[in-house]
């Protein structure tokens, strides 16, 4: 049963995304490079947010609980704060690159439409993101059944599956 439902959420959560790859996505190695740029502009986001975490946490005391209490909010809106901020910065990246591929183009117009990047894009952090976050309630799903022995709700994955899948809509549609 634990294959089952870790299918049935790994599915539930990504197909959407994943349907939107192949058919939106896939055919395209422009599209599959901007994708793979965004997902990793994300990783390079957490990967400095996960820094500065760090050091703050560590430059603190542990014990006093008002302190780990701000430093939490702290983190927690220093994190969306560099997400955006690698956001737009991958914008004006991918604007410069178009403008680049527009120079060097036998066409007049350009290689990729503005609303296209930012699509391809968004659907690069949202998988990258929707990675990250359900790759613990997967693993749950294939334990030896701790989650839901103490009155958690039996929906728990299902409602995991479908809640990731409308954040990663989100990120795309961003």
């Amino acid at each position: 049963m634990t294959l089952a439902v870790f299918f049935g959420c790994a599915f539930i959560a990504f197909g959407p995304s994943f349907s939107l790859f192949v058919f939106t996505v896939a055919k395209d190695p422009l599209r599959v490079i901007i994708l793979i740029a965004g997902a990793f502009f994300w990783l390079l986001s957490l990967l400095l947010s996960s820094l500065v975490w760090f050091i703050a946490v560590k430059a603190s005391n542990s014990q006093d609980l008002g302190l780990q209490r701000g430093l939490l909010m702290f983190g927690v809106f220093f994190s969306v704060l560099l997400q955006e901020v690698f956001r737009f910065v991958y914008y004006r990246l991918l604007r410069k690159a178009n403008e680049g591929l527009a120079a060097i183009s036998d066409d007049d117009g350009s290689a990729i439409s503005v609303r296209q990047m930012a699509y391809v894009a968004g659907l690069g952090f949202g998988i990258m993101s929707g990675a990250f976050s359900m790759i613990n309630v997967l693993s749950d799903s294939l334990g030896p059944g701790t989650v839901g022995i103490f009155g958690d709700s039996q929906y728990y994955f299902i409602t995991a599956g479908e809640l990731l899948q409308s954040l990663m809509g989100h990120e795309a549609a961003r």
